[in-house]
């Protein structure tokens, strides 16, 4: 717990001005854009959802999308013919069962096609910012377990390893900063150890630089 503490003050030094990394005005274009980033970079999701927003500006608009059309704009992402009914299908189900509002609950928002737990943590936290958990992507997964925070073997074992390592009010901080720190520094491949703020803290950094004492 104590080691957590310490991690998460240091990344808050490091990275005081993180924010959400997908682009988006409305609430739909949230839960969209997070919808297309499941295996998929949030940059080129950034890459496509202004095209896509610009198209589909109602959630009338996507549910009455023609799927071909709409799969050739998020074709990049991605899976696009899943993703495509996914969006189509949530559109659709905020307007019969939720009079075109986001929920502000994770079981409501996990009925909504192609919506987990990361999505709707996501969601939860930037529209209705509610924490109703720590949303657990590649950076998070890896970091969590490069830092000796979780040896969950999914992500929803590791997001309950971190719920109980830091303060409610900073799970979407959690998520962001490590997300942060493992794009500039703990990247996948080469780990950027000796430039690490945390490398004092983390039991890999010697394992990756076996110089570092």
């Amino acid at each position: 717990m104590e080691n957590a503490k310490k991690i998460l003050g240091l990344l808050k030094k490091e990275y005081p001005d993180v924010k959400c990394y997908l682009h988006h005005g409305k609430p739909h274009e949230l839960l969209f854009a997070t919808i297309l980033s499941a295996q998929c970079t949030d940059e080129r999701v950034n890459k496509v959802t202004p095209v896509l927003f610009s198209r589909y500006k109602t959630l009338k608009d996507y549910a009455s999308a023609d799927l071909k059309e709409l799969e050739k704009i998020i074709h990049p992402t991605g899976f696009y013919k899943q993703k495509a009914k996914y969006i189509r299908g949530s559109a659709r189900i905020l307007l019969e069962k939720h009079k075109g509002k986001i929920p502000d609950s994770m079981e409501q928002l996990t009925e909504l096609p192609g919506v987990a737990r990361k999505t709707a943590n996501i969601v939860l936290a930037n529209i209705h910012g509610k924490m109703e958990g720590i949303a657990v992507d590649t950076h998070v997964f890896r970091l969590s377990h490069r830092l000796g925070l979780s040896e969950g073997k999914t992500p929803d074992k590791t997001e309950q390893d971190l719920i109980k390592l830091f303060p409610r009010a900073d799970w979407d901080n959690v998520n962001l900063l490590l997300i942060a720190h493992g794009r500039a520094v703990c990247t996948a491949r080469s780990p950027r150890c000796p430039a690490c703020i945390l490398k004092n803290l983390c039991p890999s950094a010697r394992v990756f630089h076996p110089e570092l004492k």
